[in-house]
């Protein structure tokens, strides 16, 4: 079993998005404790662990979110140093975060979100790109986004981010609340994110079907990394599941 003492084993290639040694307080609440990792271009790594194990926070810590607030380690990607920026910059530089809550803007269409998103560069796919990949979308342009279904909502939130020319795509709980159906409707998309290069960082209950979708698997337990490695390596470990998953 591959655990935290050999959670750098992976490190043989260069890595496209490095995480290393994160320390994360919300007040004096001690959260992300570091949390090291890394992530190479193109691949989808499936961030797990029971509730409370700091995934959220690791991912808002990645994000340059001010809560919570990193006071200790360093975030590159692509050659980019993370960790001196705020939110908004870490954004530019490619990074992109879909919230659990997913954050559709009231008051705005499908497409005035989309639009939104596209003011200020970088830019990244055309609205007819992001129609081609989520249909749906497409068809309810002009439908008030908040109106959506959830499994639209999170179709929209993805194709927002897409909207810019990102690196790396964060996700908190994309399945949360969705019928399988439309589960594998996002699995589908995410696959084709994929293809297309870009790198992904899944936050996600359903540790099965990420593990599925994902190429490599990082555990937290208590805000520490418990399991860094192969994602088939944890659904063909009945014992490691049991432990951290509770699956």
């Amino acid at each position: 079993m591959a655990l935290a003492k050999n959670a750098n084993h992976a490190a043989t290639a260069p890595a496209f998005f490095s995480v290393w040694d994160l320390h994360a307080y919300y007040g004096e609440s001690y959260i992300v404790q570091g949390v090291s990792f890394n992530v190479h271009e193109g691949e989808i790594l499936a961030l797990l662990g029971r509730n409370g194990a700091g995934k959220t926070s690791t991912l808002r810590a990645l994000a340059r979110l001010d809560d919570p607030m990193l006071t200790h380690g360093e975030i590159w990607l692509d050659h980019q140093n993370l960790h001196k920026m705020k939110a908004h910059e870490a954004s530019r530089a490619g990074l992109a975060l879909v919230p659990e809550d997913r954050r559709i803007i009231q008051g705005l269409t499908v497409e005035e979100n989309l639009q939104l998103a596209q003011i200020a560069e970088p830019i990244g796919w055309s609205l007819e790109r992001l129609y081609e990949l989520f249909p749906r979308l497409g068809e309810r342009r002009k439908q008030e986004g908040v109106t959506l279904s959830g499994g639209e909502q999170q179709m929209l939130a993805i194709a927002r981010a897409l909207a810019r020319d990102i690196k790396v795509l964060l996700l908190d709980e994309p399945y949360e609340g969705l019928a399988p159906v439309i589960v594998d409707e996002i699995e589908k998309t995410l696959n084709i994110i994929k293809a297309q290069g870009i790198t992904t960082v899944i936050v996600e209950q359903n540790a099965i079907r990420a593990l599925k979708l994902a190429d490599r698997a990082v555990i937290l337990d208590t805000g520490t990394v418990v399991f860094d490695g192969l994602a088939d390596e944890v659904l063909n470990n009945e014992k490691l599941r049991a432990e951290y998953l509770a699956i």
